[in-house]
């Protein structure tokens, strides 16, 4: 990257232009260190193994009961890194596939399958992971994080009541 755009990547200041001194910084806010300041970049400050052992205990979480695991890592994801929300969602998504893809071989491997209810359910998580990703990358970031407030506030108001 140059010095007039950000990585990027995850952990990195995003897209081209980047604001403030992140967005200047480049490539040295991915090493996490912004050259004017000496002050951590916020994606190392709480990123690293903290944010590891959390996304863990959610992937636990998530494998054996699932409720709100994309809130939770969009939650920790959007707290620790500096990217734009379509790329962290993207990222909660490909962390969620793996959880489900693991508890799923554990699942077949240990317990009774109803096969046609898995195929049911499946069949959902494809299409509705096909029409979410269709509608997460078209909404502009604070659309998204709007539906991601009502989402869970649903959710909780679901669990709760």
């Amino acid at each position: 990257a140059d010095a007039d755009h950000g990585t990027g990547g995850i952990g990195g200041t995003g897209g081209t232009g980047g604001n403030g001194a992140a967005g200047r910084a480049g490539a040295a806010t991915a090493v996490g260190v912004l050259p004017a300041t000496g002050i951590s970049s916020r994606a190392d400050a709480i990123g690293g193994p903290v944010l590891w052992a959390l996304v863990f205990c959610a992937g636990v979480y998530g494998g054996y009961f699932g409720a709100a695991q994309g809130v939770l890592l969009i939650g920790m994801l959007g707290i620790a890194f500096t990217d734009s929300l379509q790329r962290i969602n993207a990222v909660k998504n490909v962390l969620a596939g793996l959880v489900n893809g693991v508890a799923a071989v554990v699942f077949i491997a240990l317990t009774h399958i109803d096969w046609k209810v898995a195929g049911l359910i499946a069949a959902g998580s494809i299409i509705g992971g096909q029409a979410g990703a269709r509608v997460g990358r078209r909404l502009p970031p604070w659309g998204l994080r709007l539906l991601i407030v009502c989402v869970g506030v649903a959710a909780l108001v679901k669990l709760l009541a």
